[in-house]
């Protein structure tokens, strides 16, 4: 690891979590900004601080405040960021624009996993990662070649499902991503299980996932290695049943892009609103629950990682 740029302002809880050897998980803030409507951004951004908290890790949400890069966040900055009108969403080619103008940034899974990296951070749980669009094959997501360039463990549902899915995963194994299911075989598809796509390889639990990352990592290969885990069945929407508003949100995107009306970074949020709309909140409910799924397994992992849980037995 690097010397962290001057730029990051790591909290003080992070750095006696590091200290100490407590496990950390990094949290994006994009979901907070730009993700989820009000209140349930705040709300859902300090559930999954909490349910990492009650696995004996410590939450590392990471975001752009006050002209710097905040790793580690109070409850009054996530409320702030929560509240903000202005916020930047913050991708790789965007923290300069976001640190220099003072504005607030909620980071992409790229710009998370990047901050994360540099400070010594190897596990982070999302919801879904970012991938080719359905709508322009050349709309690829800065998080596929973030996740081809940067070693850490990343936690999701799969990716979007409003993304080209086969496209997605052709992306990462050109670019030698290992795309690991969670006590799954198939993809998952971000509000589905998935059934169609298959993984690169499947574990059954975190020692299992833990093992696999070091070797990845120990052969001297870059890539982060992504672990997949569906919705349980009771909160997930089938396939049949969420194509349809999936497929009404994408051509509604085509036409706003036609039109000039929305472009590049706009569209995931806009097409996640649709689809939120359109199933009358079901799909929202099932983001959040994913998220949270998301954060507890992704502590799991990380205490396996760090060896704290069998430190705190030898004591």
């Amino acid at each position: 690891m690097t010397e962290p740029s001057k730029l990051i302002n790591i909290s003080l809880e992070i750095l006696r979590a590091q200290q100490k050897g407590v496990p950390i998980v990094a949290l994006e803030s994009t979901v907070i900004t730009h993700g989820l409507p009000r209140p349930q951004n705040l709300i859902l951004a300090q559930d999954m601080e909490q349910i990492i908290r009650d696995e004996n890790a410590t939450p590392a949400t990471i975001a752009v405040m006050d002209g710097k890069i905040q790793a580690g966040m109070t409850s009054t900055q996530l409320e702030r960021l929560a509240n903000s009108d202005d916020a930047v969403k913050v991708s790789l080619r965007d923290f300069a624009t976001s640190v220099t103008s003072g504005r607030p940034g909620g980071t992409t899974v790229a710009g998370t996993m990047f901050i994360a990296h540099q400070i010594g951070i190897n596990v982070f749980a999302t919801g879904g990662i970012g991938g080719v669009h359905k709508e322009a094959h050349m709309d690829i997501s800065t998080d596929l070649q973030a996740l081809s360039s940067i070693p850490i463990l990343v936690v999701c549902a799969g990716a979007k499902s409003i993304l080209n899915l086969p496209a997605t995963l052709e992306y990462l194994e050109t670019m030698g991503v290992p795309v690991i299911g969670y006590r799954t075989d198939k993809f998952p598809e971000f509000y589905s299980a998935g059934k169609d796509l298959p993984v690169s390889v499947r574990f059954d639990t975190p020692e299992e996932v833990v093992k696999f990352a070091r070797t990845h990592w120990e052969l001297g290969l870059k890539s982060a290695v992504l672990v997949c885990q569906p919705l349980p069945a009771n909160l997930a929407i089938s396939a049949e049943e969420i194509a349809p508003y999936l497929e009404q949100a994408s051509d509604e995107v085509i036409k706003l892009q036609k039109d000039h009306k929305i472009t590049g970074q706009q569209v995931t949020p806009y097409e996640l609103l649709r689809v939120s709309e359109l199933t009358q909140g079901k799909s929202l409910a099932a983001n959040l629950e994913l998220l949270k799924n998301n954060a507890r397994l992704a502590a799991q992992f990380a205490q396996v990682l760090s060896g704290f849980k069998s430190r705190q037995k030898a004591l």
